[in-house]
């Protein structure tokens, strides 16, 4: 009789009892609540009061003086290029190991992203790669906190002070973690978070840009807010050219009962990630990323692993995580593709045409070699969302037992 349940067998655990996400409690319904009842709903004055609030907290959170609300996290990288100054043409360095706002900001901003290839060990950016990718049209370098890892902010910014080039640090994956004590998106000229639904922080949609230059920050709320130069944000010469991306109060409520208990669940995450990584070195065919001290306080927002079929009889990745999925336990595999390669990013150059000098045929697979993100995405890469890690080091006995099971009854699936 066969043990494994992809085959009939009885499954380690059931889908439904892990915890759901996104998690709330009363914090989130008082402010709700309150801001309901005060009749003061948009985003508009702005930064309305709430957001107003909520941004403060967030950057003091993080270690930035400053932090303007946007709409979601993909405008926030926007907005840090327009208050920056990107100009028709210029070059934004990023990973190819990503989602797709981090390349496509460049683009909507008549820029040019350049893609480079990510390290073997964390899965961020490579950042050999970074400096040998700078020409005289570099002007942005905007790498990603990845996952439950911290791109190398030492090097970087020194690449980016040796060439002049302004750092956006994508924090998407990466609210509450630190870089040598110090709250990552603080470290470089801008720091990008996103609160879309499956964040560690959300609000549905949502996201923050921080910045520690007063000049910069007044250039934020401008975009933010149509363009528009009122006080507290007016000291700076000229205009910006800016648009509707303001977040609401109701968005920022949430964000504000979320933020009360970020340290706390930022710990009993890291906890049980550090088991979880002790557990999966006794596994062989299973390997763990490269922990960096320097990474003083992980977030988790998804751990990674790496699968090797040689330590499973020639099982391929994709036939572990269905029979994953089977136990009760659902892992992603291809959660990021090269961005280059997939079909959904393909700016069209009669849309964007200062593509056209880089990539006279348009953004395709072959415009960048990037074997080791192609490795991750479709045979190695394993992805675990936080939620997994919320049931403390009982979940990852039940996560442990369901990997073992299906090592040791391998043959069924051959």
């Amino acid at each position: 009789m066969s043990r494994l349940a992809i085959k009939g067998g009885e499954a380690v655990c059931k889908l439904e009892n892990w915890p759901r996400w996104p998690m709330f409690d009363k914090a989130e319904e008082d402010q709700l609540i309150e801001t309901l009842r005060s009749h003061n709903w948009g985003g508009y004055p702005s930064p309305n009061t709430k957001a107003r609030e909520f941004a403060a907290a967030f950057a003091a959170c993080q270690d930035a003086a400053y932090g303007v609300c946007c709409a979601n996290g993909s405008l926030t990288l926007d907005a840090a290029l327009r208050a920056a100054g990107v100009r028709a043409g210029d070059e934004v360095i990023v990973p190819c190991y990503t989602w797709l706002a981090t390349a496509g900001c460049a683009v909507f901003t008549n820029a040019v992203p350049v893609f480079v290839d990510i390290n073997p060990d964390d899965y961020t950016i490579d950042v050999d790669q970074v400096e040998a990718a700078v020409t005289a049209r570099t002007r942005f370098v905007i790498p990603v906190h990845l996952g439950s890892s911290v791109a190398d902010l030492d090097r970087l910014k020194e690449i980016c002070r040796k060439h002049n080039l302004i750092l956006i640090e994508d924090c998407a994956h990466a609210h509450g973690a630190k870089w040598h004590g110090k709250g990552v998106g603080s470290h470089g000229d801008f720091g990008s978070f996103s609160f879309q639904s499956s964040k560690l922080m959300t609000a549905g949609e949502g996201g923050i840009i921080l910045t520690s230059n007063k000049e910069y920050e007044e250039k934020l709320q401008s975009v933010v807010n149509c363009g528009r130069k009122e006080w507290g944000y007016d000291s700076y010469e000229g205009r910006v050219f800016g648009n509707n991306y303001r977040i609401s109060d109701l968005q920022a409520a949430v964000l504000l009962g979320q933020l009360s208990r970020l340290e706390k669940v930022t710990l009993q995450r890291q906890d049980a990630a550090a088991y979880l990584t002790e557990e999966l070195d006794k596994i062989e065919g299973i390997s763990t990323l490269k922990r960096d001290g320097r990474a003083t306080t992980k977030a988790h927002y998804q751990y990674i692993f790496k699968y090797n079929p040689e330590g499973f009889k020639g099982l391929h990745r994709d036939k572990f995580l269905e029979a994953m999925l089977a136990e009760g336990i659902n892992l992603d595999g291809d959660f990021y593709e090269p961005i280059q390669a997939r079909d959904i990013f393909s700016p069209p150059l009669d849309q964007f045409p200062m593509l056209k000098e880089r990539y006279p045929h348009g953004i395709t697979a072959d415009v960048a070699e990037t074997p080791v993100a192609h490795k991750a995405a479709y045979h190695e890469a394993v992805w675990m969302h936080y939620p997994y890690l919320m049931k403390g080091r009982e979940g990852v006995d039940t996560i442990i037992a369901a990997i073992r099971k299906i090592q040791e009854n391998v043959d069924e699936l051959l």
